[in-house]
């Protein structure tokens, strides 16, 4: 009877081994899992017979091997084109030489080490997004199992996606390659265009998942347009509308492919055979008419205090941001402006608001119509020249003395909000903070993320007293280099 090894990737991608089972347990494992009712999930490893993984809602992976099984294999990421002169690769976070679009999409949860592709084939040709469907189910956390799944079989996209949940999960850089499509012929397919943004969708092609589904009710799917959009990704499907699945295969156009711009379906890619990702609503999947891009420049009201601060995803926040970087506030942005409500966008409005003499509450770092009024008529005073804030700076000693006065004080009550603000964007991307909690104020909705942080493989495997929501400075310095800020005693 056959052995297997078991173990458990977490959220994180920190591993439990569970030691051996036998044959008996993966099949009682696989039987529960195919239950209807169970929150489970089967995939074979398609390259490892006998290998077999079990997602699960909660956002752990499963994992069964066979016990003498060969080694897995290290994933080494395909070797990119040499080109003379080429610059030198960014850090993670930051955008390539040269080029405007987001490559880390910010809220988006990071899962993984970001070293999925390399630099692409032909930068020359249009920029593209292609489609997939998981054929899987969605909600729940199967949007972190699932992406672990992905990585463990070398099949990641740059993004997946969770239409129930709005959540969007980015294992790569989107300047870079993915590893979803096969080649065609002697052309990867994946380092086809200027980028290649490949999304995973958790859905079944059958079932298109923009039935029943509203673009301006996801906030999370926006932001991925928003990022295509930042690459000059064209709103059309040049290839036509995806099938419906199952069906007859479209023409996989090799000239349409390589020549064109747009979003495409896994359906449409040459040398590729999958039917996905179904017929999908092409409207829905473009935000409708106009794309739900900035704001038309005669669309001056102000849009109301809801539409900025902590959570908000939309496109007036993308012209703020752009408001205030011709206004002097450029120097606040490492990435971006873009449409979700970010520290950067904090901090160029408090100092637009600080340049106009206004103090307290008048210049809190969210715009009220005043504000709003003078960005958008070019008057009032611009934001003078300062220091290059574009990498903050966040002290240990500052968080800390934040955590002991903001946790006893009232809700909202703020101590180095500035600092505390890159901290908890940090958090909300890492996927352990709700969007709408990172208000600058080290409470202890902040204190129980930055917790979970340290006790994850990434922020340190820190245990007991050692992850209790306070930060030291090995904790902040792992933190700081997943997202972009520098830490300091």
């Amino acid at each position: 009877m056959t052995s297997f090894h078991a173990a458990i990737v977490h959220p994180d991608r920190s591993t439990t081994y569970c030691g051996e089972v036998d044959e008996e347990h993966v099949a009682t494992a696989r039987a529960i899992a195919l239950l209807d009712h169970t929150p489970r999930f089967v995939r074979e490893h398609r390259n490892r017979p006998g290998s077999l993984f079990i997602l699960r809602d909660d956002g752990n992976l499963d994992v069964y091997e066979p016990v003498g099984a060969a080694p897995r294999a290290s994933r080494t990421p395909a070797p990119a084109p040499i080109r003379t002169g080429e610059a030198v690769r960014p850090a993670a976070g930051e955008p390539p030489s040269g080029a405007a679009g987001t490559v880390w999409i910010p809220g988006a949860i990071r899962i993984g080490d970001g070293s999925i592709g390399g630099a692409m084939d032909t930068p020359g040709n249009p920029p593209r997004v292609t489609l997939h469907t998981t054929e899987s189910p969605a909600g729940g956390r199967y949007l972190e199992s699932l992406s672990s799944y992905l990585i463990e079989v070398s099949s990641e996209p740059q993004l997946v996606y969770c239409p129930v949940t709005d959540r969007v999960a980015q294992l790569g850089p989107l300047n870079e390659s993915a590893r979803a499509l096969r080649n065609d012929g002697q052309r990867r397919t994946n380092r086809e265009g200027r980028v290649n943004i490949q999304i995973e969708v958790l859905a079944y092609a059958k079932d298109p998942w923009t039935t029943g589904w509203d673009p301006a009710r996801n906030p999370g799917w926006r932001s991925i347009l928003a990022a295509a959009r930042s690459w000059d990704v064209p709103d059309e499907f040049p290839a036509g509308p995806p099938g419906p699945y199952p069906g007859p295969d479209k023409p996989r156009s090799r000239s349409v492919w390589q020549n064109s711009g747009g979003y495409f379906g896994h359906c449409d890619v040459p040398g590729n055979d999958h039917g996905d990702p179904g017929a999908l609503d092409t409207s829905k999947v473009l935000d409708g008419p106009g794309g739900g891009g900035v704001p038309p420049a005669d669309a001056d009201a102000f849009p109301g205090a809801g539409r900025f601060g902590p959570g908000a995803v939309n496109a007036y926040v993308t012209r703020l941001g752009r408001m205030l970087v011709s206004r002097g506030g450029g120097r606040f942005y490492r990435v971006g402006p873009g449409p979700e409500w970010s520290a950067a966008d904090r901090r160029a409005t408090e100092a637009f608001q600080h340049a106009q003499g206004w103090t307290g509450s008048d210049a809190d770092g969210i715009p009220g119509p005043t504000t709003w009024e003078l960005l958008v008529t070019g008057r009032g005073n611009d934001i003078p020249d300062g220091p290059d804030t574009g990498t903050p700076r966040v002290s240990v000693a500052h968080l800390v003395a934040a955590a002991e006065a903001d946790i006893p004080a009232p809700d909202g009550h703020t101590t180095y909000a500035d600092e505390v603000g890159v901290v908890e964007d940090a958090l909300v991307a890492e996927g352990l903070l709700d969007a709408r909690y990172a208000d600058g104020s080290y409470g202890t909705r902040t204190r129980d993320a930055y917790a979970a942080w340290q006790r994850s493989a990434a922020g340190g495997s820190y245990t007991g007293s050692a992850a209790d929501g306070i930060p030291g400075l090995r904790s902040l310095e792992r933190l700081a280099a997943r997202h972009g800020f520098t830490a300091t005693p």
